[in-house]
C-alpha cells in the first residue's frame, strides 16, 4: 500500500496496480500468484485482474486488478489469510503496489469516458 491511498475516495471503484521483478524462476513465480490470485478472487469486492509478463524482459510483471472500492481492497490485503500469499510472493519477487482511481476510460470505438462524477 502506498502514502497516497488516504486521499482514495472509499466509495468508489480503485485500480490496483503492482510491478514486481522476478529473481526465481517464471513458472514457480506464476505458479504462486495463481494461488494468490484464487485467494483475492474469493475477497468482495473484487471484480478481476491481469497478470502480465514483460514482452521482453521476462522477469518483470505487473498485476492490474480492479476492486469495487478502497475497503474492499483493504479488507482483502488486510485479512490473516493474505499473509501467507505476500510472505511468498516477496520471497520471489520484489514489487512496488500502488492503489489508482480511474479518471478516464475509452473501449474500442467508443468515446472517452470521464470517470469523475460517473
Amino acid at each position: 500500500m502506498t502514502d497516497h491511498e488516504s486521499d482514495a475516495r472509499e466509495d468508489g471503484a480503485v485500480t490496483f496496480v503492482n510491478t514486481f521483478t522476478v529473481h526465481a524462476e517464471a513458472e514457480v513465480f506464476e505458479e504462486e500468484f495463481a494461488r494468490t490470485s484464487e485467494f483475492m478472487a474469493r475477497q468482495p469486492g473484487f471484480v478481476r485482474h491481469t497478470l502480465c509478463r514483460h514482452a521482453e524482459r521476462p522477469g518483470q510483471y505487473v498485476n492490474v486488478a480492479e476492486w469495487k472500492d478502497v475497503a474492499s481492497f483493504r479488507a482483502a490485503v488486510s485479512h490473516p489469510d493474505f499473509t501467507p500469499h505476500a510472505g511468498a510472493l516477496r520471497a520471489l519477487s520484489e514489487s512496488r503496489p500502488e492503489l489508482y482511481l480511474a479518471r478516464l476510460r475509452r473501449d474500442g470505438g467508443a468515446t472517452a469516458r470521464d470517470e469523475v462524477g460517473i
